[in-house]
């Protein structure tokens, strides 16, 4: 009978081992994304059950799911049990099915998760001109990303602010900017942009992270589905 080919056996090894590194990776990059304080509070509307942050915390499960299987992989090759390269590939197999569905669904809804965040961003305009100490939260991590990102306002500039615009005045403030880009506003020069399509776009690039994460990792579970099944069937075979 066939032995167990060293070279398949050590491969899948070296593979389980950088698969387990990736979910290390995943999940890392996605709590950075998750527990970004400030994106966080403009992002997420507190009256409003949508949350746009769902697919991130979907792909904290795949993380954690992947250093478990990537672990079990490892376990698998070096002591050759058929047992647990069959759970790794059927927990890959149901991790890469999940992620097609996912990736259907997501192409299918992306009109309405855009809907969703313009909706939320309008909605949490009311927050800027509050004086609740709920909102103070939301108002202050704005401020932040008005300083950062050189915009003032959410949809209608300055405005947005109404009696609270003296207290966060400073982060609106035009610096480094070409004139063309300020606007006066009381006694103020400040950004003209608001700040809604800065917002957009920093919204739109957390989802390139994601997509271009779960193709790659389409690709790697792919080849350890392949590795697994190998292996299984020479240690069958032995």
């Amino acid at each position: 009978m066939a032995g167990v080919s060293g070279c398949i056996k050590y491969s899948m090894f070296i593979f389980n081992f950088l698969f387990w590194l990736c979910g290390i990776l995943i999940l890392a990059v996605a709590i950075w994304i998750r527990v970004s304080k400030d994106d966080q509070q403009i992002f997420t509307n507190g009256d409003s059950g949508a949350n746009p942050y769902v697919a991130v915390n979907i792909l904290i499960a795949v993380g954690a799911t992947i250093m478990i299987l990537g672990f079990l992989g490892c376990c698998g090759a070096v002591k050759e049990s058929r047992c647990m390269l069959l759970l790794f590939f059927i927990g890959l197999l149901l991790i890469l099915i999940v992620q097609v569905v996912a990736g259907i669904l997501g192409a299918s809804f992306k009109s309405e998760f855009e809907q969703i965040l313009n909706g939320t961003l309008h909605e949490n305009v009311k927050l800027l001109s509050s004086t609740d100490e709920n909102a103070k939260a939301f108002q202050e991590a704005l401020s932040e990303f008005q300083e950062e990102f050189k915009c003032c306002g959410l949809v209608d500039g300055a405005a947005d602010w109404g009696g609270n615009f003296q207290q966060y005045s400073k982060s609106c403030e035009c610096s480094d900017v070409p004139v063309s880009s300020c606007t006066v506003y009381g006694d103020k020069t400040v950004y003209k942009q608001p700040c809604i399509s800065l917002i957009k776009d920093l919204a739109k690039k957390h989802i390139v992270i994601i997509i271009g994460i779960a193709f790659g990792l389409a690709v790697i579970e792919i080849l350890g589905l392949v590795f697994s099944m190998v292996l299984y069937c020479q240690i069958g075979n032995k």
